[in-house]
Order: structure tokens, then sequence, then C-alpha cells
């Protein structure tokens, strides 16, 4: 027979620690935001350099707007199947399998001499960006109901930190190369040798020192055990395509902004590489605590109102995302864009958390398949956003403008929607967990 503390060591947790290490679910929840947060070095390491590849490559702008597209649509089935595997093979073996994979397109983008070689690695890159709903899966497999709300949010805040972290380190890489010796052509290749080196790394990692839950791993405990988990019933729950939504006008905008702000700064305010690179990181740093505080009020919103009270904080922050983005597409001074830029970020990076703070309740055996789903939505976000960006008859700031029309209309959609699931007798009852 288990005794009590060995029962407790093999549940979820009911709270986070965020400073201990103890037991296998703190363990997990540690190296799955920080194998994410070196993932996002390999997906937009190249971001903050593009400046440079664009007069290495004599890319135009049309051509700029591909790159940033193919950055994020290989994403888009990538997190549809990496969800889909999460729920069959578990989130260790599937986290190991796609650092392996996603490193190869990271070290070999150095070998492009063309648009057209420079898009395929570009492309190939983006299925980095599945890491995410590794990452959300695995951290609910970790807490209770009642905490998973913040426990995603502050893994995913701590993750999506990378993005704004290699937006500030990624061109003092660049320099590190020049000073060496090396032009700036050989420079920018050699430095995307790094985050492929650090992917390889965390594959390493991940698979010697994480579990796929508190029992073990899939192939560990009995198959009754195991999820047996459907992506179609995911996808017939109309509540998976509003979260959809919701995810392209807040995460789809936030990887839009990572792929575009160095160069915005640089061409529209005259910014040079280093402080491009400094205020775009700003936006993403602020992942630190926004995202986390959006999951933290959400499970504070949702123990008082339950669901529906989710779905009005979603919408709220939503719009005040779009009212920001508004504001920065208007504003000349670079004073006053980066200061719309942090109350935009602020709000969208809440509604990121937020949105993920609903994830794990919409159908608790199709955990994997729904943050497949919603993830994907938030890459087709960054899609068709990057249309935007890439079109010759529409500046930058008419883009921005545009999408905060949209990201606006998304909240309102989100406002009306209703977010409880109607078969239940009690919402409590959607709130209980349930183990893979």
């Amino acid at each position: 027979m288990l005794s009590q503390n060995s029962v407790s060591n093999r549940a979820p947790l009911e709270s986070l620690n965020v400073l201990s290490w103890k037991g296998i679910q703190m363990k997990t929840f540690h190296i799955t935001w920080i194998t994410f947060f070196f993932c996002f070095f390999g997906w937009f390491g190249i971001a903050p350099l593009m400046k440079i590849v664009k007069d290495d490559l004599g890319l135009t702008k049309a051509q700029i707007g591909n790159v940033m597209i193919a950055s994020v649509s290989a994403t888009i089935f990538a997190r549809l199947i990496i969800g889909r595997l999460c729920d069959t093979l578990g989130p260790r073996l599937t986290y190991t399998g796609l650092l392996i994979l996603g490193s190869i397109p990271v070290i070999g983008i150095g070998l492009s001499n063309s648009y057209e070689s420079f898009l395929l690695f570009r492309l190939a890159i983006g299925v980095i960006g599945a890491s995410f709903v590794i990452t959300q899966y695995h951290t609910s497999m970790m807490f209770a109901p009642k905490i998973k709300g913040t426990a995603n949010a502050v893994a995913g805040g701590w993750g999506n930190l990378g993005g704004g972290i290699t937006n500030m380190v990624m061109p003092l890489v660049f320099a590190a190369f020049v000073g060496a010796g090396y032009t700036k052509p050989e420079a920018w290749r050699l430095a995307m040798t790094i985050p492929g080196v650090i992917l390889l790394v965390m594959a390493f990692v991940y698979f010697r020192f994480t579990k796929d839950t508190p029992a073990g791993n899939f192939s560990e405990i009995t198959r009754q055990q195991q999820a047996k988990g459907s992506f179609w019933a995911a996808a017939a729950d109309f509540r998976t395509w509003i979260l959809f939504l919701a995810y392209g006008a807040c995460f789809g905008i936030e990887i839009t902004f990572d792929n575009v702000a160095a160069l915005y700064f640089s061409e529209y305010f005259k910014c040079d590489l280093a402080t491009a690179g400094l205020l775009a990181g700003i936006f993403g740093f602020m992942n630190l605590f926004a995202r986390a505080i959006g999951g933290i009020v959400a499970d504070k919103v949702g123990a008082k109102m339950g669901m529906r009270g989710k779905g009005w904080l979603l919408a709220g922050l939503l719009s005040m995302e779009g009212i920001g983005i508004i504001l920065f597409a208007q504003t000349n001074s670079l004073a006053m864009a980066v200061v719309a830029m942090l109350g935009f970020a602020f709000f969208l990076k809440m509604a990121n958390g937020a949105t993920y703070a609903i994830v794990p309740f919409i159908d608790s055996k199709n955990v994997g398949s729904v943050s497949g789903i919603v993830g994907a939505g938030g890459n087709l976000g960054g899609v068709l956003a990057g249309f935007l960006f890439k079109s010759e008859n529409i500046t930058y700031n008419q883009a921005f403008f545009y999408i905060g029309l949209v990201v606006g209309a998304i909240g309102l959609v989100v406002a009306i929607s209703r977010f409880e699931k109607q078969s239940q007798t009690s919402e409590k009852l959607q709130l209980e967990p349930e183990m893979a």
C-alpha cells in the first residue's frame, strides 16, 4: 500500500511555488518553461537581424513579408499534430523529438544564399513554435484544476519571455562574431548556430529529467490510465473555435510584433540595430509578469464566476489590447510609441494567460487536441497579420491600425460567447480533475 506522501507525490500539485524544484511536478514545470524559452531563440533569433539579412540578400518589403508569414505558417499544422501526439505519445517524447527536428533548420539557415532558400529555412523553423502546445499540456498534467490557469500562464509567460530576450541577445551575439573578425554576412549565419545547439542540449535534458505525468510516463502506466483523446471531439466543441479566434487576436499579434518590431523601430524611427532590438525586447520582456497576471486573475474570476466570468475577462482584455494597438499605430513619437506598446502589450499578454486558463476545462479528455487547435489559431492570426505587413500599398502604421480594429471585434465575439458547458448539470463537474 502506498503511503500518503507517496500518493501526494504522484498527484497534481494544489499550489505553485516557483522557487521550488522539489518533486517531478515542479522539476517538469521549470524544465518545460526553460525549454520553451530557448525555443524562441530558435524560432525568432533571426528577427532582430533582419536588417542585416535584408541588406545581405537584397530582400524587398514583399519578400520580408513572405518570410514573416512563413515563420509562423508551418506552426499552424505543427501545433495540430503536436497536440494529438501529446494525447497519445505523451509530452516527454513529443518535446524531445520536436527539439531535435527543429534544431536542424535553425543551424541550417546559415546556408541560405538567396531569398528562396532563406524562405524555405524560415518555413521549416516554424515547427518549433509547436513547443508551446507541449508546454501548456505538460503543465496542465502537473497541477490541480484550481491552479492550472496560473501554472499555464506562468510557464507560458516565462517561456514567451524568450521572444523578447532574443531581440536583445541576438544582436549582441552577432556583434561578438563581427568583433571576432567575421564579416556581417558571415556573422548572422554563425549567430544562428548558437540557438540550434541549445535546442539539442534541451532535447537531452527534457528526455532525461521529465515525466509525462506525476504518476509516470505513458509507457509506465496502465492502458486504462492513459489518455484516449479524440481530435474530432475537441474540434466539435464550438468553444474551442472561439478560443481559436481569441488566441489569434492575442498571441498571433504577439508573434507578428516579435517578427516586425526591430525592423519597424529601425526603419520608421531610424534606431540603430542594438536600440531597435532593445525596444523590441521590452515588448517580449513583459511576459515575465503580464501573462502570469492574466492566468492568476482568470483563476480568481473563475473561482467566483465560473467559466462565464473567465470569458468576460478575456473579452475585456482583448478589447483593451485592440485600443492600445490603434493608439500605437497613430503616434509619430518614439517615446509615445513605446508607451503605447507597453500598454497594449500588457493586455495582450494577459489575454494569452486568460485564454489558456480556459483551455484545460473545455475537454479534460482531449487537453492536447484542444490546446493544439487553440494554439494553431494563434499562428493563423500571425499569418493573416503578416499579409498586411507584406503589402506594398499598406504602411506598417496602417497595418497596426487595421489589426487593432480586428482585435477589438474579436473581443466582442468572445463577450457574447457562452463558455460554461451546457451538458453538465453543474459547472463544478467540469472543473473536476481527470488525470491522464
